[in-house]
Formats: structure tokens, sequence, C-alpha cells
């Protein structure tokens, strides 16, 4: 697994060797990116982080910073290791934690996010939309992006319009927008 492209193209990341992270394979990450367009000066969410493979390739193309949420202990050791050996630190926030405290520490902080990133395990799907569907008023900055992965045929309920659609093996990824105010 590497980084797809911008300043850190290239360089390998760690991948934890448990069965329970899917990383998302480079061409899809290539692929999303790509749809996303630009992602200078965002502010990003990894929910369900696992080795940081998406939120770390929206840094290393410019984005501001990137919050983590990544609850198993070994996973989350290695996505440190993969911030670190980037030099990401200072543009990082790694919570060891489920997404469900998670998300209400951030609410509460008033923390907004114009980009999330959510993978969760294919079998927690309906729980995390349920979970992330209340949270997104106010979570997510006017105009900001959720882009999901999970399985066909599932796709995400998280009351918000989808901008784009694809299926990536027996993947499906999808983007929904935040409406302007």
């Amino acid at each position: 697994m590497r980084i797809v492209a911008g300043t850190h193209k290239g360089r390998r990341l760690r991948v934890p060797s448990t069965n329970s992270v899917r990383p998302t394979p480079d061409r899809v990450r290539e692929a999303v990116f790509s749809t996303l367009g630009d992602v200078a000066g965002t502010d990003v969410l990894d929910l369900f982080a696992g080795s940081g493979a998406l939120g770390l390739e929206a840094l290393s193309r410019g984005a501001a910073h990137c919050t983590f949420v990544e609850r198993d202990r070994e996973v989350a050791s290695i996505l440190r290791d993969n911030v670190a050996t980037l030099g990401l630190e200072d543009r990082v926030e790694i919570l060891q934690m489920s997404h469900e405290p998670a998300l209400g520490r951030l609410t509460q902080r008033g923390d907004r996010f114009d980009l999330l990133f959510m993978d969760p395990p294919y079998t927690m799907l309906t729980q995390v939309d349920e979970a992330v569907a209340a949270a997104l008023p106010r979570l997510l900055a006017a105009g900001g992006l959720v882009v999901v992965e999970g399985p066909l045929p599932t796709q995400a309920r998280l009351g918000l319009p989808t901008v784009f659609q694809r299926r990536y093996g027996n993947t499906l990824i999808s983007i929904y927008a935040e409406e302007q105010h």
C-alpha cells in the first residue's frame, strides 16, 4: 500500500495484518480523489481509519488537518507509525476509541469537517449510518462531503444527496454532499 499522489507520493504505508482491516486499494483511492478534486486546506475526519490510507492520502494532497478514529489498539499503533514515518504529527489527531464516543467528543467540541471518510466493518454499516447521520448536522461543514465505502448492494442512509457512486469489484464507493447553507 502506498500514497498515490501529492507531497508523499510513492511512500509506503504499513498495513495491519488483522482480518478486521480492509485497506482501500490504491486504484480505488486514486479514483475517489480524482472525483473529489482539490482537497487543499480541508479538515478531514477518517472514521474507522485502519492504516490511515484515506486520511494520509488527503494530507499528502494538501488537506490542512485530519482527525483519525480507530478503536483497535494494535491498528492505531500502526496508524501512529504511518503518521510519524510521513512526518505529519502536527497535522493529525488520533482518537483511539469507538466511533460513537468519538462522534460525541467531536460534536461537543464543535469540530467541523469538510470531508469525512467512512469505511466501517461491513457488518456494522447500518448501526454506523444511524450514529453518523445523527451527528452530521453538527459535524459536517456547509458544502462538506462524505465518502462511504461499503459492500454491494448496501448503500449508506445518511439523509444527504448522493453525488457520486461507483462499483469497484464487490465494493461500492458513494459520495454524499452537504447542501450549502
